[in-house]
């Protein structure tokens, strides 16, 4: 398997309105370049595109999303890092066969697919593959 680029890195927070007020100034942006909410990930996001790489706040949209689980165990702050891939299916069987263990299988997201390693395989961090072609955002800041 190979890693294309760092996709993304999400921060999970308690409140997105108050997470915006404090990054955005930092981030040189108003507003998100992408809000969207994940109904089946039961998340609300703001998306910020940074010299290709997305950077995302993410909120739990329920008290028994992954989100908010993350947070009571954990804190506020990084949850997860993504890289981009060709093909995550492909990448899921050729990663399996080195004995890497996913959470659930492939999932559905707009026109891609992603999937998560189990951070106990690494060093604590939730990786996630995803074979995303969206050009949007890349090379802006």
């Amino acid at each position: 398997m190979k890693a294309n680029k760092l996709d993304h890195i999400c921060i999970a927070v308690k409140d997105l309105d108050v997470a915006r007020r404090i990054w955005e100034p930092i981030l040189g942006k108003s507003e998100p370049d992408d809000a969207y909410v994940d109904e089946p990930e039961k998340i609300r996001v703001a998306r910020y595109w940074l010299g290709g790489v997305g950077f995302e706040l993410m909120e739990s949209t329920t008290a028994d999303g992954d989100v908010a689980k993350f947070i009571e165990k954990r804190g506020e702050g990084v949850m997860l890092i993504s890289f981009n891939v060709d093909n995550t299916r492909e990448a899921m069987a050729e990663l399996k066969e080195q004995d890497y263990p996913f959470i659930g299988g492939a999932r559905q997201f707009r026109d891609c697919e992603f999937a998560f390693i189990h951070p106990g395989k690494m060093n604590g961090v939730l990786l996630e593959l995803i074979d995303d072609k969206d050009k949007m955002g890349q090379g802006e800041d």
